[in-house]
């Protein structure tokens, strides 16, 4: 039975559940090999196959300046394939990690099934021996979470425009699993760390050794061990094991708070509110929670109105009532929207935003907001969203979809 750490002290990006560590080496090779055959027939697998000396090659033969992170599946090394000369990115199974066999073979055959502007690609794989790898385009950028999280001093901070493209691109892509794979695919593993970027920041979402197919039929979920990372799983799937796509939604929620925030999804420095969606559910109940909430690396440079609208795009996401989230197709119109409203520092004010060694009296507090009519009207609207939402959470769990077509219709017209 798989254990769930979600409300729990863990280390930062931890897997949730029990891995069999010794699982890889207690299936013998041969039978690895005929389960990838097995699989290869069934999908009409097209990724190209590689050696083991092909990907020592690209990788100098793994070598420590090539190294650029690591993950549940274990190293990720940049790599330059001989044949071709393309840039890849390569992962080599690390045979004490988290994930194993079964993660890697459903890695190959979603990624060889799924193709979006918005997954990352699958180029190809190593199956020799007892080496198993992964080889994929090359995200030059890094991961969302290096730019939220961990910036170097030479970095340059995400600006908000670029945020919002991220997370609406992002959106995209899960919205592909969900609703165009057939079946529907439960990503399980949606975090800032498996958001991947390329070039001007165009967002990829990748890993996907966690990955389950979504229930068909009269099926309302998938029943299996809880798995994901800590910060990010929903609490219901954590406390039951019953998974469905909005699971996912929870997840991205949770990545949309680190976005807006650039808070992590789990900090054990914050004490009891260790948990992103608790330290941020305390806060937007403050009627200044944009001072409070935001992160004081954008200095101020959006607009209070369109970042308060994605702050309850963000909670409705977290809704701990699974039916009352929105589906990920009314994220991606809320976010397409919201994103087209690109914040120009040339001709909005800028949100003063205290950083935490800044102390200041509600008075003063208050003393910072805009005056102008713009502001009485983003503030006259910003409560009518608080009023929709305590409305939303009486009506009847069947009406839920009425209720968040209109939730979308209130952004496109509001």
């Amino acid at each position: 039975m798989g254990y769930c750490g979600c409300f729990g002290p863990r280390k930062k990006g931890e897997k949730l559940g029990i891995e069999d560590k010794n699982r890889y080496a207690e299936t013998p090779a041969v039978k690895q090999e005929s389960s990838l055959q097995k699989v290869q027939t069934n999908a009409d697998i097209k990724a190209q196959i590689f050696t083991f000396q092909d990907l020592s090659n690209a990788t100098n033969k793994f070598r420590e300046e090539r190294f650029i992170g690591r993950g549940g599946f274990g190293a990720v090394y940049r790599g330059k394939l001989e044949s071709t000369g393309q840039v890849v990115a390569i992962k080599q199974l690390d045979h004490s990690g988290f994930q194993g066999e079964k993660e890697f073979l459903v890695e190959v055959l979603m990624l060889s099934l799924m193709h979006h502007s918005n997954l990352v690609k699958l180029i190809g794989y190593c199956a020799e021996e007892d080496q198993r790898l992964l080889v994929y385009e090359y995200m030059s950028l890094g991961s969302l979470e290096d730019h939220l999280l961990h910036i170097r001093p030479d970095q340059k901070p995400l600006d908000w425009n670029t945020r919002m493209m991220i997370a609406a691109d992002s959106a995209k892509g899960l919205a592909y699993l969900h609703n165009e794979a057939d079946p529907p695919v439960i990503y399980r593993d949606l975090k800032s760390a498996n958001i991947l970027l390329g070039d001007d920041f165009h967002p990829k979402l990748s890993d996907f050794g966690l990955a389950k197919f979504g229930p068909t039929g009269d099926k309302s979920h998938v029943s299996t061990r809880v798995m994901g990372t800590h910060g990010y799983c929903a609490p219901e799937y954590a406390k039951t094991g019953k998974l469905t796509t909005k699971s996912d939604i929870f997840s991205f929620g949770v990545v949309l708070l680190e976005i807006l925030t650039g808070q992590p999804a789990m900090d054990e420095t914050r004490g009891r509110e260790r948990m992103l969606v608790d330290w941020a559910r305390t806060r937007f109940k403050d009627k200044n929670c944009i001072s409070l909430l935001a992160d004081p690396l954008l200095k101020g440079g959006f607009s209070e109105s369109i970042f308060k609208k994605v702050l309850e795009v963000a909670f409705m996401c977290i809704n701990e009532n699974p039916a009352l989230r929105p589906s990920i197709k009314d994220a991606v119109r809320a976010l397409d929207y919201l994103a087209s409203h690109r914040y120009d520092p040339n001709e909005a004010k800028k949100v003063r935003i205290k950083g935490p060694e800044e102390h200041t009296s509600p008075n003063e507090k208050l003393n910072m907001l805009d005056k102008d009519l713009e502001r009485e009207r983003a503030v006259a609207e910003a409560k009518l969203w608080g009023e929709t939402l305590r409305e939303q959470r009486l009506q009847n769990v069947q009406n839920n979809q009425d209720v968040l077509d209109s939730w979308v219709n209130k952004i496109h017209h509001g």
